[in-house]
């Protein structure tokens, strides 16, 4: 830890913890820890399972290394998996992190109703030999019901014998998605316990499914999983368990005002902050409270930020990155606060999976939150619900007004001035994530930041809607949030349905828009046309040329 005065109040509430006996009853499952309330303790207990879920994966160890070795025998050139937040960030922190071992199909994530994304994706598949895992815990997951329906009929369509052969699922007994894929006769259900949350969710079949299809090495994941999590156990103190010194720091720190948790990670575990962002915002971000995490931000000097920050840095031994290491020690002697954390190698990242999950949870109860509901993620989905029932009865999208260029800077420019220090500033993109809008977006991200000196992120949308979407609404009232959308070239019919991707995309973000303005949060909608890429160029272009106040 390199975080000045706080270290003080970090080592004070650590022996706090050891006094009340914190760890001996977090592994108890005692939810009084986080909440008086007996209704809201009884939910809390429901989803806690993700403390011993490693026990029951190890029963699962040798049927998942068979099944992923009967998929790679029988010739599958692809897996897709189709899910959102908790059931597909984990596999693509994998994917992205280890690979896929010679042998084994391509594995890929589909978490977006963008019909480009989708249409790009299926020119890449051959579908008789592509295996689909539908992968949602409440297995109602509209996103996940509609890309279902989509390639559903397109295997049918094969003409196979056994189409049911081309599907596997994992979601909670008793869900729609088991009795679907039951009806359907998909090759395998895998069932995981109910009392693991979405977030919390890496360490059982949403992630290791994956893994296994992935070819990954299985036994060296759970032991890595387990050496961290003995290390959390309750036979330690607080000031020696890594996940209650992690929480401390996060909670402490964000009580003191630093609440922007800024990653700073080596390129081979870079997309493991996706996973961490999700599980930050979503268990935290309530009760106008929050840990509001950086994921993907450029790293910049320390005269670029503000005093709002907290740098969680990771170094791999495996892969020194001396120019990294560099940044983060200017950033230290700049007296900006840093947190290290040295790994081996990546398959480290199996045990920061559980530290993470134990650090956000001991932080929810500093704030005094409930880490393990979601209040305000139902709002955007009832909007989406409403809207496309609108369009259902009447044809047409109660679409917003687009402004003229003209108008549009100067009402920019009003916008702007709204963004102070203490902000952060959120870019929610509809769009497409290929290579150009990615790149001209993080453009914007250290455009922003250089100017304001604010904290900003990006999502993309509908997929943040399930990762970030509960602290946009729920969390803290620092946010300032770009809604960004296009006109989509094409639209992509949803089988069963009246609407298709595109519709559904524009009522998702139609939908969080009502959701952001009932809260009287700060949310600009812009519309970037037929050509996303100069659009963002020239949105980017005002953006530099805007002059906050005091400015030259």
């Amino acid at each position: 830890m390199s975080i000045g005065k706080a270290e003080e109040a970090v080592n004070a509430v650590l022996q706090k913890f050891g006094r009340e006996k914190m760890a001996e009853r977090f592994w108890n499952r005692d939810p009084s820890l986080w909440k008086s309330d007996l209704g809201i303790q009884r939910k809390m207990t429901a989803r806690l399972g993700w403390l011993t879920i490693t026990g029951f994966m190890r029963t699962q160890l040798a049927a998942l290394r068979e099944f992923g070795t009967t998929i790679k025998k029988e010739g599958f050139k692809d897996v897709v998996l189709l899910g959102m937040g908790g059931s597909s960030l984990c596999p693509e922190v994998c994917r992205n992190t280890f690979g896929v071992s010679p042998g084994h199909p391509e594995f890929r994530v589909l978490d977006s109703t963008d019909p480009a994304t989708l249409l790009h994706l299926e020119e890449k598949l051959d579908l008789r030999k592509t295996l689909f895992i539908v992968a949602s815990k409440s297995g109602s997951t509209i996103e996940s019901e509609s890309l279902f329906l989509y390639f559903s009929k397109k295997i049918e369509a094969l003409e196979t014998s056994s189409p049911g052969d081309h599907w596997i699922a994992i979601t909670d007994p008793g869900s729609p998605l088991e009795k679907l894929a039951s009806e359907k006769l998909f090759r395998k259900i895998f069932l995981s316990p109910p009392d693991v949350g979405g977030r919390y969710s890496a360490l059982s079949f949403f992630g290791w499914v994956p893994a296994a299809l992935m070819g990954m090495d299985l036994d060296l994941f759970l032991l890595r999983a387990e050496e961290m999590i003995q290390r959390c156990g309750a036979e330690y103190s607080a000031e020696e368990n890594p996940g209650a010194i992690l929480g401390a720091v996060l909670s402490e720190l964000a009580i003191s005002g630093k609440d922007k948790v800024t990653f700073i990670l080596p390129p081979p575990i870079k997309s493991f902050g996706v996973w961490v962002e999700q599980l930050l915002a979503e268990s935290t971000g309530k009760e106008g409270k929050g840990l509001i995490p950086i994921e993907g931000e450029e790293p910049g000097q320390p005269d670029q930020y503000g005093s709002d920050r907290l740098f969680i840095h990771y170094k791999l031994r495996s892969h020194p990155d001396t120019a990294l290491d560099r940044s983060v020690e200017t950033l230290k002697k700049a007296g900006q606060p840093v947190f290290e954390i040295f790994l081996r190698d990546p398959y480290d990242l199996a045990g920061e999976f559980f530290r993470w999950e134990m650090a956000t949870a001991v932080a929810g109860i500093r704030l005094e939150i409930n880490p393990f509901d979601e209040p305000n993620v139902a709002e955007s989905k009832e909007n989406t619900r409403r809207i496309l029932e609108i369009y259902r009865t009447s044809g047409h999208l109660p679409e917003t007004k687009i402004h003229p260029d003209p108008f549009f800077a100067k009402n920019l420019g009003v916008f702007l001035k709204q963004v102070k220090p203490s902000s952060y500033v959120a870019l929610l993109a509809y769009l497409e994530r290929s290579p150009c809008t990615e790149n001209l977006l993080q453009k914007m991200r250290v455009s922003i930041r250089d100017k304001f000196r604010a904290a900003t992120t990006l999502g993309y949308g509908p997929r943040f809607l399930h990762s970030t979407g509960q602290l946009h609404k729920g969390g803290p009232k620092s946010g300032i949030f770009f809604q960004i959308t296009a006109n989509d070239p094409d639209d992509v019919p949803i089988p069963e349905r009246n609407y298709g991707f595109s519709i559904l995309k524009r009522a998702q973000s139609l939908g969080d828009l009502d959701s952001l303005k009932k809260k009287g949060l700060p949310v600009l909608q812009i519309q970037l046309g037929q050509s996303p890429e100069e659009g963002l160029a020239h949105l980017i272009q005002l953006i530099e040329e805007f002059q906050p106040a005091g400015g030259a």
